[in-house]
C-alpha cells in the first residue's frame, strides 16, 4: 500500500523446511475458536495456525513466514453434511485473511493452502491440514509489525468411493473467529528497526523527485512531476477505504434528514473531484520510483477451436519505465525509443485473477472452466516514436510469456478433476517480428498510435492506454488429471490447443505512482489506477 508503509508480496517459492528456520525465530502456534457456515447451518470449529517468523527485522528487510500450516477441525455436523452427499474422501483449499498492522497503518494478506485428500470419518470431527503459498512482508518504517488472524474461506471438494465427484461437486464454507476469540487472534508481533519515539510521525515522507525541466510530450511515457502530493491516507470522495470500491449493496450513507440519494450525493460532490473508481482488484506499487506506472488491462481472447471468445478479467499491470533514447536508423528515419518492463500483479503473484470460461465443446457439450494466466518471465514494453513532421507515429510492442493454467472444469454440470498441475506445456506464443533480439516463445501484443501536432494523440500510447492486439498459439496441455486417474492432457489439447487465436486487450490510463502529487483524474488517493477499461471485441 503506497504511503501506508506496509507492503505484502506473495512468495511463490516452496516453503522452507523446518531445518531451514534460523535460530532465534519466533514460533507461532495459535489454536482459535471459529464459527463456520455449513449446509446444516453455523457450527463451531477449531482452527490451528502454526508458522515461524524472524524474531526481529530491519527496516526494508523481507520477512518470510516459514512452515505455515492451517489446520481446521470441523465438527460431526460437517461430517453428516458430507455423508449426505455420499462422500468417501474430501480435498480442501483454505484462504486465511491475515491483518497486517504497523503504527497507524493497516493492510491485509491472504494465506492460501491446499489440504491433501482425507477419508470422511464414520463419526467424530473432520480434520484438514493445509499448506501452501503465503505472502512475505516488508515495511519501510520502524515499529512493531502485528499479524492478526481473520476470516477463513474453506473450499471442499468431496468425492465418492469410486472417485467420482458428488452433487454438488464442491462446497464453499465461510468461517470467522468466534466471539470468544476476541483478544486472542494476534498471531505475532515482530519488532522492525528501532522503536518509534513517542510523538514521532509514523508515516515516512514520500520519496522525493527532481522536476523535469521540459513538459512531457503526450507520446513519450515520461510522468509529470507536480510540486505537491495529496496525503495518501486521506479517504476518497464518498468515504470508504482509500482506493477501494464502495461496498456492494451498501448504498449512500444516511444523514440526519434521511437517506441521501445517489443524485444528491453526486450534486454534493465538490466540483472537479474525480468519481469513485469502479470495482477492480487492488493495484499497488511497492517502493515506486519517479518512472513507475500502474494500469489496468482487460479484453478478449478467441479460442478458435471452440468457435468462441473468452473474457480475460481486469488485471493489474505494474510498469517501470526506462530512459528514452534518440536513434537514427540506417534508412535515415529518426526515432525516440523508450523501453519499459512490466509485471502482472494479483495478490502478490505475477498472474491475472482467476476467471471462468464457458464454451460448447464439440459444438454441443457445455463446458465451464476456471482459468488463470501466469507470467513466467519478463514483460518487455518497447515504445517507438517515428518522428515525421507534422505527424508522429507510435508503435508499441508488449512481449510477455504467459502460461494458461486450468484450476477447475465442469462438463455438462459434472466436475472433471484436472488435478493441481494442469497447464499448457509452455507459454502461449505469437509470431515474433524480431526473433534475433527476442528469442523464445512469448505473447506479442502491438499497440499503434499517432499524433498530428498540435492535436492530441490518438490510438494507443503507454500512458494513455488503448487497444493492444495480436495472434496467439495455445500449446498442448500437460499435468492434467489425478495420480492413478485418467490422463486428461489429450482431451484438453484436442479441445483448446492450436494457432490463430486473436487477442484484443484494452489498457486504461496509467497512474504515475512515484511522482509528487500525481493527477487525481488518473490515480486514486492511495495511488492506484483510477481508470478501469471496458473490454472490446
Amino acid at each position: 500500500m503506497r504511503g501506508a508503509t506496509i507492503a505484502a508480496f506473495v512468495a511463490l517459492a516452496p516453503l522452507l523446511p523446518a531445518a531451514a528456520v534460523a535460530a532465534g525465530s519466533l514460533q507461532v502456534d495459535a489454536t482459535l475458536p471459529y464459527v463456520c457456515t455449513l449446509p446444516s447451518g453455523p457450527q463451531p470449529a477449531t482452527v490451528r495456525i502454526t508458522a515461524a517468523f524472524p524474531e526481529r527485522a530491519a527496516v526494508g528487510e523481507e520477512i518470510r513466514p516459514a512452515d505455515v500450516t492451517t489446520t481446521v477441525e470441523l465438527p460431526a455436523a460437517a461430517v453428516a453434511d458430507l455423508t449426505a452427499l455420499q462422500a468417501a474422501t474430501v480435498r480442501a483449499e483454505t484462504r486465511l485473511t491475515v491483518g497486517v498492522a504497523q503504527n497507524d497503518q493497516r493492510t491485509e494478506a491472504t494465506w492460501t493452502g491446499t489440504a491433501p485428500p482425507v477419508a470422511v470419518p464414520a463419526e467424530g470431527p473432520l480434520v484438514l491440514t493445509a499448506t501452501g503459498d503465503v505472502p512475505t512482508l516488508t515495511t519501510d518504517t520502524a515499529g512493531e509489525l502485528t499479524l492478526t488472524a481473520g476470516a477463513l474461506a474453506l473450499g471442499l471438494a468431496p468425492s465418492t468411493a469410486d472417485g467420482a465427484a458428488t452433487t454438488p461437486a464442491s462446497l464453499s464454507v465461510d468461517c470467522a473467529p468466534a466471539p470468544d476469540a476476541e483478544g486472542r487472534t494476534v498471531l505475532a508481533g515482530i519488532p522492525v528497526g528501532a522503536e518509534v519515539p513517542t510523538g514521532a510521525p509514523s508515516t515516512p515522507a514520500p520519496p522525493s523527485a527532481t522536476p523535469s525541466t521540459a513538459g512531457p510530450s503526450p507520446l513519450f511515457p515520461s510522468p509529470s512531476l507536480p510540486a505537491d502530493r495529496t496525503d495518501p491516507a486521506t479517504p476518497p470522495a464518498g468515504g470508504g477505504t482509500p482506493g477501494t470500491a464502495p461496498t456492494p449493496g451498501a448504498g449512500p450513507q444516511a444523514d440526519e434528514d434521511g437517506p441521501v440519494t445517489a443524485e444528491e450525493e453526486e450534486q454534493e460532490q465538490e466540483p472537479g473531484t474525480p468519481a469513485p473508481r469502479p470495482d477492480a482488484p487492488p493495484c499497488r506499487t511497492e517502493n515506486p520510483t519517479p518512472l513507475s506506472l500502474s494500469a489496468y488491462i482487460t479484453g478478449y481472447s478467441n479460442v478458435r477451436k471452440l468457435n468462441g471468445a473468452n473474457l480475460i478479467p481486469v488485471s493489474c499491470t505494474l510498469i517501470e519505465q526506462g530512459q528514452a533514447e534518440f536513434v537514427v536508423k540506417p534508412d535515415g528515419s529518426a526515432h525516440v525509443i523508450t523501453p519499459a518492463e512490466g509485471r502482472l500483479s494479483y495478490e502478490g503473484r505475477r498472474q491475472t485473477p482467476p476467471f471462468e470460461a464457458t464454451f460448447l465443446t464439440f459444438d454441443f457439450v457445455p463446458v465451464k472452466a476456471t482459468l488463470v494466466l501466469e507470467q513466467t518471465g519478463p514483460m518487455t514494453i518497447d515504445s517507438d516514436v517515428l518522428l515525421i513532421f507534422p505527424t508522429n507515429i507510435l508503435t508499441t510492442h508488449v512481449r510477455v510469456p504467459l502460461t494458461l493454467r486450468v484450476l477447475d472444469v465442469e462438463v455438462n454440470g459434472t466436475r472433471l478433476d484436472v488435478g493441481p498441475s494442469c497447464r499448457t506445456a509452455g507459454p502461449l506464443y505469437s509470431p515474433e517480428p524480431d526473433p534475433a533480439t527476442y528469442p523464445g516463445r512469448h505473447l506479442v501484443l502491438v499497440g499503434r498510435g499517432s499524433q498530428t501536432l498540435p492535436d492530441p494523440p490518438v490510438g494507443y500510447i503507454l500512458t494513455g492506454g488503448g487497444p493492444l492486439t495480436g495472434e496467439v498459439t495455445i500449446p498442448a496441455f500437460r499435468g492434467c488429471g489425478t495420480p492413478g486417474g485418467e490422463n486428461l492432457d489429450r482431451l484438453l489439447t484436442a479441445s483448446i490447443s492450436g494457432p490463430g487465436n486473436h487477442v484484443k486487450q484494452m489498457q486504461g490510463s496509467t497512474c504515475s505512482v512515484g511522482v509528487d502529487a500525481p493527477p487525481m483524474e488518473f490515480c486514486t488517493e492511495d495511488l492506484q489506477p483510477r481508470q478501469v477499461p471496458t473490454p472490446e471485441r
